[in-house]
């Protein structure tokens, strides 16, 4: 007998369609389906023949997926291509060129993707100024491979109320990102690693969902796609570089290897234990991409005074420089950079994480004179001391280029 395409949810009726694609696939789509329209098509018996569900349910899995969960039809899509062994070489070096160092933790990414998808993963940025990277490309692989549970989105729609399209989908990518809004990279950040959000639909009142969704955003903006800061541990920014040698037929031959690739991922051992909610520690997905972005974030009074200092430390090969806040505003001062004790106070102890003195102690104090000249006298104060490598690591270009 065949199979009827039909569904009752609750007390509505639906019909499982397959929707051509320009490339020539097919999209299964539930469509509202009139009850009328079903008996005048097939008569009314045909109505006792459709299977029946108290709701809708999101259960992710991609190696024992269920269609019914206890009374409920899961709305989450069967992957299109099974797991078969053969050859993935070209797939490995597609994975190699996007994350380069973190070329096993990449691996790592694409196999909790695939084998854990519920497991809350960083928000993987792909940035380059260049084109030809196979940014682009990687996210129209990863379509192929998780076909209806990725979805892409527009800055506009991520910014918009309404998230019924996304709110249920594995990856949510979005292409050419630009932030410049503090609430846009607060969501996205909070919905990185909530297991609950929000669904809203045009006329439908707002319910709420468990949410497993995992962002990837891609830019051509290196420095200033999203605003965030030193202590942001949520983001995982590499700089994809320019593909070599260009090949037209590359995403037709990626796409005929995803069954081998998949069986790859299933049966390969995680390089990394799970340690943090992210299963990557911070330090593991640091990279220099990261430090460029949060350098560019900095506030003008920061990155003077750390370039101030880095110049006193330099000129008389120091390791360290102690200093009051007020020897920072009469170095600013200087500069024209206006600030006050307040702001500076925030900066060194907030910002940069340091704790000053807790007494009154002497300590030898730089003076920047008029001239340009820089000379130490001694001085007391609860004073701060700022290591050469922290602002190295932080604020010193040439560590990022």
């Amino acid at each position: 007998m065949k199979k009827t395409p039909y569904i009752r949810v609750g007390t509505s009726y639906y019909k499982q369609v397959k929707a051509p694609t320009i490339a020539g696939h097919f999209n299964d789509i539930l469509v509202h389906w009139n009850m009328e329209t079903i008996k005048q098509d097939h008569g009314k018996d045909h109505l006792s023949k459709i299977p029946k569900y108290d709701g809708f349910t999101c259960m992710p899995n991609h190696i024992n997926f269920k269609q019914e969960h206890l009374g409920f039809y899961n709305i989450y899509s069967p992957l299109g291509k099974q797991p078969k062994a053969g050859d993935v070489s070209l797939s490995l070096k597609f994975v190699k060129h996007i994350f380069e160092k973190h070329y096993e933790l990449g691996l790592d990414y694409l196999q909790l993707l695939y084998l854990k998808p519920i497991q809350v993963l960083p928000i993987l940025c792909l940035v380059s100024k260049e084109r030809s990277t196979g940014k682009s490309t990687f996210l129209k692989w990863l379509k192929e491979i998780f076909d209806n549970n990725l979805t892409y989105l527009t800055n506009d729609s991520f910014s918009s109320q309404f998230n019924a399209d996304w709110a249920n989908k594995l990856l949510i990518c979005i292409d050419e990102v630009l932030f410049n809004k503090e609430e846009l990279t607060e969501r996205i950040k909070y919905l990185s690693t909530t297991n609950i959000n929000k669904l809203e639909a045009k006329g439908k009142d707002k319910r709420e969902v468990e949410f497993f969704g995992k962002f990837i955003l891609c830019s051509n903006n290196e420095e200033s796609f999203i605003k965030i800061d030193s202590n942001e541990t949520r983001f995982w920014v590499i700089k994809v570089p320019v593909i070599e040698k260009e090949n037209t037929h590359f995403l037709e031959n990626l796409i005929k290897e995803i069954p081998a690739f998949i069986h790859f991922l299933a049966n390969r051992k995680l390089s990394l234990k799970h340690l943090t909610r992210m299963w990557f520690t911070p330090q593991q997905i640091k990279t220099k991409a990261l430090l460029k972005l949060v350098q560019n974030n900095r506030n003008r009074v920061e990155k003077e005074l750390a370039s101030i200092l880095l110049s006193v430390i330099e000129r008389f090969d120091l390791e360290a420089v102690n200093l009051c806040p007020l020897d920072a505003l009469l170095a600013l001062n200087r500069t024209r950079v206006k600030t006050d004790l307040t702001q500076l106070r925030r900066l060194l102890k907030k910002d940069w994480k340091l704790e000053n003195q807790k007494n009154s102690n002497s300590y030898e104090k730089f003076e920047i004179w008029g001239n340009g000249d820089i000379n130490f006298v001694n001085s007391k104060g609860r004073y701060f001391t700022i290591q050469k490598t922290f602002l190295i690591q932080n604020f010193d270009e040439s560590m990022t280029a």
